[in-house]
């Protein structure tokens, strides 16, 4: 019996065999740059209010590539084919080092700005990569790095190229360097050298080349590095520019995201140049400066991930600045409950004047291996499928596959396939791994278990691995968060199954963090407050989800800088409680 493959509603499109440099900075018309005059903002840094045009950002792009071909210290690390690391916070220096580093022709892996220099070390070796960007606070980092690696002081310093606070080089302020980066390369220096006639080509063939080696954390194991192609990139800017809400020239975009993440390379990166929407970089997510710079640039747009929309229903900085520009967000990284979604329009809205912006609030879907996204709920259903992550996109197919690999029954869950050209190429020196991911006819096996409803609208149960098993019950740990989230002295919370041996079945489990932490110093205040909240998820949900494994009071919830919960280290907080004090249950 053939398998059930849906295929998207919306028509195929055409998409080119071509490098990402050239499909975002090639002339469309006479003078133009991406399809947008090249007098057009492209990146702005908000801190400082320094901009710098498409013009600026193709000029400055080709200068750095040809410093990187040509300057004695990195000529011979940086040849077509090789890997360059980044390792830096959002900056505005950014999309100039990545578009440059592409121009040069050479494949870049982004690493985690908070990671430690173990952490760091296990990317830099496993990506093969040669040189590393760094800012001047990561210097100590990645020098204690290079130590654990055997590598020599002065041989690591001749690798390592900094990115500095000083903006002078984009017509902003200058900085004072830091002593730790004396005698290291610079950005600056890199850009005075000359600058590329083209930038390298990958046409045809050569588009499916590695451009982008990002590192997915999976559920065990060390993290994967995956391989990410030229057209894997073009092919999602191709399928998502019929798809993402048109912007006007009056429209800019806030970004908060961490720009080593594929969802902020791909969607804040890359996507804006091909809309022409401008972006303002914000260095990192802090609530108040998110806020405020929405009032101070007159934000429209914002991608941002499911934490932040807490944020927003709780944190007294989204009543205090003027946020009515906002007209268009958008979550991923982790499912978005519809409870949060009203919670947010309602406290919004409420602030707005008759006449002023409309607020859509949507989700996509998406992962790594897929470049990443795969399904765009549209703002005209935004409301009506409030809680769906939309159909699937363009030249995308999907299948929903039960325990088995045989398909899930209509209506049903089963763990979401995708097939398409924006599926990677593979887990990067992993054979194994990418042997079980993808099959021999192109499926990424997603490991997320999703319904497709009448429409062709889907919604993410949960994932795999993830789903608590209670008693011949599936319960979705996703779910339940969404309506904690909903509590009105929950400002954060998480779902794990925990053993009971007793019962021989798993509990679903919560932690939550208090939105008035200092109502629940005591053990005796925060004993009350957990039997309160499981006592209060039993007028919410059916039987087989009560929160048998109990309720943890912590000070935070530990999550990804994608906002994607780490289960793992809660997992293991529960053991450690188990220790001392077994876990009691009602039936």
């Amino acid at each position: 019996m053939s398998p059930t493959i849906y295929k998207s509603s919306y028509p195929d499109v055409t998409i080119p065999k071509t490098s990402i440099f050239t499909h975002v900075f090639a002339s469309r018309r006479p003078g133009d740059i991406g399809g947008f005059p090249g007098s057009t903002k492209a990146f702005t840094d908000a801190a400082s209010g320094t901009c710098i045009t498409r013009q600026q950002l193709l000029d400055l792009s080709l200068r750095f590539g040809h410093g990187l071909r040509n300057h004695p210290r990195t000529s011979s690390s940086a040849k077509r084919g090789d890997t360059i690391l980044i390792y830096s916070p959002n900056s505005l220096a950014w999309p100039v080092v990545l578009f440059g580093s592409m121009a040069a022709g050479l494949r870049c892996t982004t690493a985690n700005s908070a990671y430690t220099s173990h952490e760091l070390a296990h990317q830099y070796t496993d990506s093969g990569a040669k040189l590393l960007m760094t800012t001047e606070e990561g210097i100590s980092t990645v020098r204690a790095m290079f130590a654990e690696l055997g590598v020599a002081k002065k041989e690591g310093d001749k690798r390592i190229i900094v990115l500095g606070h000083d903006l002078r080089w984009a017509g902003g302020p200058g900085a004072k360097p830091s002593p730790d980066a004396a005698g290291l390369l610079t950005m600056e220096e890199l850009l005075k050298g000359g600058k590329m006639d083209q930038e390298e080509k990958f046409d045809g063939a050569a588009s499916n080349e590695t451009a982008l080696i990002c590192y997915s954390s999976g559920t065990t194991g060390k993290p994967k590095g995956v391989e990410t192609t030229h057209l894997n990139i073009v092919s999602v800017l191709s399928i998502l520019l019929i798809n993402f809400p048109p912007n006007t020239s009056e429209d800019v975009m806030l970004a908060i995201l961490p720009f080593y993440h594929i969802y902020a390379l791909a969607q804040v990166l890359h996507l804006p140049l091909v809309t022409g929407l401008p972006v303002v970089i914000q260095t990192r997510f802090e609530p108040v400066s998110f806020c405020a710079n929405i009032e101070k640039y007159k934000a429209s747009y914002s991608l941002i991930v499911p934490p932040i929309f807490v944020v927003l229903a709780r944190h007294p900085a989204a009543e205090k600045y003027d946020l009515s520009t906002l007209r268009f967000l958008c979550s991923g990284a982790a499912p978005l409950g519809k409870d949060l979604v009203r919670q947010v329009k309602t406290r919004l809205l409420s602030k707005r004047r008759p006449g002023q912006a409309p607020l859509e609030i949507t989700q996509g879907y998406g992962l790594t291996e897929t470049s990443p996204t795969t399904h765009l709920l549209p703002v005209k259903d935004s409301d009506r499928k409030m809680g769906s992550i939309g159909p699937l996109l363009s030249n995308l197919e999907a299948r929903l596959v039960d325990e088995g690999d045989v398909d899930a029954e209509e209506g049903k869950p089963g763990e979401l396939w995708i097939r398409g050209p924006s599926v990677m190429k593979g887990y990067l020196n992993n054979v194994s791994a990418t042997q079980n991911a993808i099959t021999p006819d192109g499926w990424f096996k997603t490991g997320d278990v999703a319904i497709r409803d009448t429409e062709g609208h889907y919604y993410i149960v949960d994932r795999m691995k993830e789903l608590i098993k209670y008693k011949g019950f599936q319960v979705p740990p996703a779910e339940l968060e969404s309506v904690l989230l909903t509590h009105p002295d929950i400002a954060d919370a998480a779902v794990i199954g925990v053993d009971s041996v007793e019962q021989a079945t798993e509990l679903p489990r919560a932690y939550v963090v208090h939105t008035h932490p200092e109502k629940v110093k005591t053990a005796e205040a925060k004993a009350l407050f957990e039997q309160s909240v499981v006592k209060w998820m039993e007028t919410k949900v059916a039987r087989h989800k009560f929160l048998r494994g109990g309720v943890g009071v912590i000070d935070i919830i530990p999550k990804s800088a994608a906002g994607k919960i780490l289960r793992r280290e809660l997992r293991d907080l529960a053991k450690q409680e188990a220790l001392t004090t077994p876990v009691k249950s009602k039936l």
